[in-house]
């Protein structure tokens, strides 16, 4: 076996890094008035043209520009889309004192659709970057939220039944058109890789978030499948020549997770009935469960397992990694897995408790063990 040549990658990256306090300092002033818009995104240009560097130096192949312009995975892009709005999350602080990211309340109340290129700006900057590196293998990645986000957090309520008073087919088929137009944007600036992160399959395999399915209305059972229909529908629209994942995410706000379970309840949907390219799996300790759910993948498809946890600096041994991916490859073909960390280290703007060296002491370990196994 040997590294691969296109993503994803054997040593691969979820996306989100910690913002560097320059970079928060320019938002803070922002948010006060103090510098403009365009003065803000010079600051973030540079803090990206130094995360490129970052992420060329530590060995990786697949390189975002850390989400540096967004203050959270989802609402920076879903806000962006015709019919859709969202209102800042809240933060709640628990009774042992820690701190939980309330999900943002994210409602449609018109028809969705592509109203303007959300990422292609962005994507441009960054691909300027990896060719000013002038290194070759190296890959732009771009990251934007599911469109079962635009479903989950409020179900059937949470959507305008004037505009949709049936979601099967014209809400779907709405929101998988205004995807597929922003995926096409992508392409056609030069984009060969985007990933989709979504929680809400990962919540499905929660008792506790099932539940709370069940009581707006939807059957848990039910609902992975309906949800591979619903990315089904993004995927016809893909452009030729781009690899398209999704990241199965347990949740990641300052170190903190909102769901556990293992993924049975939704991995035949998850691995057999949605026609992606491949899924980064949050497997980084016990909440994520055994690696059985593996044995529904086809042979055209990539698991990158994130068996190395970006919520805390304390680092993985080599061996121990090495004893879980073969564990994995039980399941699944080992030519068919690759590794990351198991989510990024910054989903929103607030970042993991963390510090930047172990970020970058991770990320090289993860470069290192799959150079090993599969190099």
């Amino acid at each position: 076996m040997t590294l691969r040549t296109h993503a994803p990658f054997r040593a691969d990256h979820v996306g989100s890094f910690l913002r560097p306090k320059f970079l928060l300092d320019a938002r803070e002033q922002r948010a006060k008035g103090e510098i403009t818009a365009e003065q803000l995104r010079a600051v973030e240009d540079q803090a990206i043209t130094e995360i490129v560097k970052f992420q060329e130096d530590v060995g990786l192949q697949s390189i975002t520009d850390g989400e540096f312009r967004r203050t959270y995975f989802h609402i920076d892009f879903l806000e962006q889309l015709g019919g859709v709005k969202t209102d800042i999350p809240v933060t709640i602080i628990r009774a042992d004192g820690s701190e939980e990211l309330a999900p943002p309340v994210m409602r449609v109340v018109g028809k969705v659709e592509h109203v303007k290129d959300i990422q292609r700006g962005d994507f441009e900057y960054l691909q300027s970057q990896v060719s000013a590196l002038d290194r070759k293998g190296l890959t732009p990645k771009v990251t934007i939220p599911s469109p079962t986000m635009l479903h989950f957090r409020g179900g059937r309520a949470g959507i305008s039944r004037e505009h949709y008073p049936e979601l099967d087919p014209a809400f779907y088929d709405d929101v998988a058109k205004a995807y597929g137009d922003e995926l096409s944007s992508l392409s056609e600036a030069g984009c060969t890789y985007v990933q989709m992160d979504d929680t809400n399959l990962a919540y499905l395999c929660d008792d506790k978030m099932r539940e709370a399915a069940r009581q707006r209305g939807d059957d848990p059972n039910e609902l992975p499948h309906r949800y591979a229909m619903f990315i089904n529908k993004v995927v016809a629209q893909k452009p030729a020549g781009m690899t398209l994942a999704m990241h199965l995410c347990r949740g990641n706000f300052k170190s903190t997770h909102a769901a556990a379970g293992n993924y049975e309840p939704v991995a035949e949907a998850l691995l057999a009935e949605m026609n992606l390219d491949a899924y980064f799996m949050e497997y980084d300790d016990e909440r994520s469960g055994d690696f059985r759910p593996l044995r529904f993948l086809p042979k055209n498809k990539i698991v990158v397992l994130g068996l190395v946890t970006t919520k805390f600096g304390e680092m993985e041994s080599k061996d121990a990694l090495k004893r879980r991916i073969d564990e994995a490859a039980k399941y699944a073909p080992m030519d068919q897995l690759c590794l990351s960390p198991q989510c990024g280290f910054s989903s929103t703007v607030h970042g993991n408790n963390i510090a930047v060296q172990a970020q970058r002491d991770k990320l090289r370990l993860v470069v290192e063990v799959a150079q090993e196994v599969w190099g």
